[in-house]
């Protein structure tokens, strides 16, 4: 009798758990009542021969921030569940958790320089309206392009100002000038010197980076010649508002930086908070290289990439 039950508990517990039958299913099947099949399950259990095991996705993520943190000396770390290691996933849910980290730390009278680019713009259509005082917001780097390629540079700016209860400071010129002389009279000029300077003062800095791969949004925006770009492809891991690094964090092309109308890294590693919001495989080596330089001090991530930036 015993044998039997043992069998009969096996083959109920294959049903239920296996083949995802539900105990009413199961009893029709092997004409025994609901409660007797409830029972088998249980006797299965006590037996051993069906053993539980919960994987819970979200118990190692503070565990990840803490050794991300300690590794490349952040002040913080914030490392989000994906449930997918797909970059359009990875950006749903680091851009959530950025909008929140942002509610969470803006306080009265903050300047809040702002990057763009898709992910800043995920992070910016998340904020929700917020009661504060005297915030600033300001464009980090030139937005205007005269290719057809969206960059939401005024879409982000718009909505970061609008959740912050202010008006948006935008930067209205390209964010790479053909010549460092043209750009460098730019700069002169006392309304733009004065957005530049709020970027530089700002407290608060939220950016993502760049890759240096084909197809890159950075590369079908026209500012660059086929020669620079394959040259950036050769020295460069990624950039931080178009202030292209190598794998240390470094300036990579004085040349190209030279031209460039943007917020620098030394500014950016003088920041309060240098929030940097990334996530995805083929963002690892430009994430791995701005962390090394220390050009961010916040970081907010996903698990696949926290794993492997800790490889």
């Amino acid at each position: 009798m015993d044998n039997e039950k043992q069998q009969l508990s096996v083959e109920v517990a294959r049903l239920y758990y296996q083949s995802d039958y539900s105990q009413q299913q199961i009893a029709s099947q092997l004409g025994i009542s609901r409660p007797t099949i409830s029972r088998l399950l249980n006797y299965a259990k006590e037996k051993g021969y069906v053993k539980i095991s919960i994987i819970d996705p979200f118990a190692d993520l503070d565990k990840l921030a803490y050794q991300l943190k300690e590794k490349y000396g952040l002040n913080d770390v914030r490392v989000v569940f994906s449930p997918k290691d797909d970059y359009t996933s990875i950006r749903e849910y680091i851009s959530k958790e950025a909008a929140e980290y942002l509610e969470e730390t803006i306080k009265n009278g903050d300047i809040i320089g702002v990057s763009w680019g898709t992910t800043m713009y995920e992070v910016a259509k998340r904020l929700t309206g917020q009661n504060l005082k005297g915030v600033e917001v300001v464009q980090l780097k030139g937005g205007i392009s005269h290719s057809e390629v969206n960059t939401y540079a005024y879409e982000t700016a718009s909505l970061f100002a609008e959740a912050f209860q202010t008006v948006p400071r935008y930067l209205p010129l390209p964010v790479i000038f053909d010549n460092a002389v043209v750009k460098e009279m730019v700069e002169k000029d006392r309304h733009i010197k004065s957005i530049m300077q709020m970027g530089k003062e700002s407290n608060i800095a939220i950016f993502t980076v760049g890759t240096v791969r084909d197809g890159a949004l950075f590369f079908r925006l026209g500012y660059l010649t086929e020669e620079e770009e394959n040259s950036l492809k050769q020295k460069s891991v990624g950039d931080i508002c178009s202030r292209f690094f190598d794998e240390n964090g470094e300036i990579c092309d004085e040349e190209i930086d030279s031209r460039t109308i943007a917020v620098s890294l030394d500014a950016l590693r003088q920041k309060e908070k240098a929030i940097l919001v990334a996530g995805g495989k083929r963002k690892e080596k430009a994430i791995r290289g701005a962390l090394k330089g220390r050009n961010a001090n916040v970081l907010i991530t996903d698990q696949f990439t926290a794993k492997r930036l800790l490889d």
